[in-house]
């Protein structure tokens, strides 16, 4: 196994760890961005570094289409493909059969997909994308999962939990670089806690190296999220790393990191800085809004990013969405959000002070005291009273 973790601290459930991969020693929790061509659009390496930022997302299957696994293997990998020092994380392809379903059909032996470059049909099956992934380097790769929208209900369900359990063995099987490429499973099972629990079981018995909580983030309402959250986190093991795939709403990773996930990944700080919205504390900045077009001040006071430091919102509404380096800056910022915020969860959590972070960053978020009901519950949950920052009469 290609990777250690060590809790150095924790409240409850929640927990700080240094995760230590075969390129970087991470700290969690930790917000990895995707960068689905190897590339986070408009940034640099050297600036995501400048960033704090230490896993990068890499996406098998659009990889794999282009520039191709096999040549990404003969230029020595992804991280040196790329210029990227620190870690990586690649998914499997999987989640590309719920986004790009209409193009593609699942069987026991894999899943078929129509080539968006010339419309051939391509087989992924969980051998291929192993050896892909195999190929392409990162230091943790998942296994190929059956990905099934949690707002589907009924038998597809239960048959996609237990074909990702009889795929995770393929996978393992495949897995040619055990000793320098850490494989973790996903855990699936919709919104059903019978089936999440035979999940877990089952990849818990194979002893994997991290184990992730996937087939969330799919639109269901998020009280059944945080709740299949903390059921799985609950019955993962302690020492491993856990880490909930596809979540990047700030207010999401510090619930979910409160009831004890690790790991989070998501395209929504730069696809939203395309569009033109910036993170702060307080939410979200639409610097879109004519109301920015005379605003001398930085994006967010606080923040000490370079953006921040050097631009006005004013200068940044006159390029937003009309010229390339508009979503640049915005990218840089949001992104150097996130960094500070796993950070900011670390070190709280470290020093024993998570629940006036946590009290904190939801007195910034909802100053009207509206917390979300699901956040109440799921605080309850994680045992951080937050009875401070919230009024007597939540909203749902």
């Amino acid at each position: 196994m290609a990777l250690r973790f060590e809790i150095l601290g924790r409240f409850n459930r929640a927990r700080a760890a240094q995760l230590t991969l075969p390129h970087f020693v991470c700290q969690t929790p930790l917000f990895m961005p995707v960068g689905t061509q190897g590339t986070i659009k408009g940034l640099t390496t050297s600036q995501l570094e400048e960033i704090g930022c230490q896993i990068i997302l890499g996406n098998t299957y659009h990889l794999a289409l282009r520039p191709t696994s096999e040549l990404i293997d003969e230029l020595g990998g992804l991280h040196k493909f790329m210029n990227w020092p620190r870690a990586l994380l690649t998914d499997s392809g999987g989640f590309q059969m719920v986004s790009l379903l209409h193009l593609a059909d699942i069987t026991e032996k894999g899943v078929t997909f129509q080539s968006p470059v010339d419309g051939k049909p391509m087989l992924l099956t969980p051998e291929e994308s192993i050896q892909i992934q195999n190929r392409i380097g990162a230091d943790i790769i998942m296994a190929l999962d059956d990905v099934v929208k949690t707002t589907i209900t009924g038998p597809r369900i239960e048959e996609a939990m237990y074909r990702t359990l009889r795929w995770i063995d393929r996978c393992i099987a495949a897995h040619k670089r055990p000793h320098d490429q850490n494989l973790f499973g996903i855990v699936q099972g919709g919104l059903d806690p019978v089936l999440r629990d035979i999940c877990v079981k089952g990849l818990v018995d194979r002893d994997l190296p991290g184990y992730a909580i996937g087939g969330l983030a799919g639109g269901e309402d998020k009280d059944s999220f945080w709740r299949v959250v903390a059921q799985c986190t609950a019955a993962l093991p302690e020492d491993k790393p856990r880490y909930v795939m596809g979540v990047g709403y700030p207010l999401d990773i510090v619930v979910c990191s409160a009831l004890g996930a690790d790991m989070y990944d998501c395209v929504y700080p730069t696809r939203t800085a395309r569009f033109g919205t910036a993170l702060v504390p307080e939410g979200v900045l639409k610097l879109k809004h004519q109301a920015m077009a005379h605003d001398t001040r930085p994006i967010d006071q606080m923040c000490e990013c370079m953006v921040c430091k050097n631009y006005s919102r004013a200068y940044i509404h006159c390029l937003v969405t009309k010229d390339a380096m508009g979503s640049q800056l915005l990218s840089y910022h949001n992104l150097f959000y996130m960094m500070k915020l796993s950070r900011d969860l670390h070190s709280s959590i470290v020093e024993g002070r998570f629940p006036e972070f946590v009290c904190k960053f939801l007195q910034k978020m909802f100053p009207e005291g509206d917390v979300p009901q699901w956040v109440c519950n799921a605080m309850e949950v994680a045992g951080i009273d937050i009875s401070s920052c919230c009024s007597p009469f939540p909203s749902s």
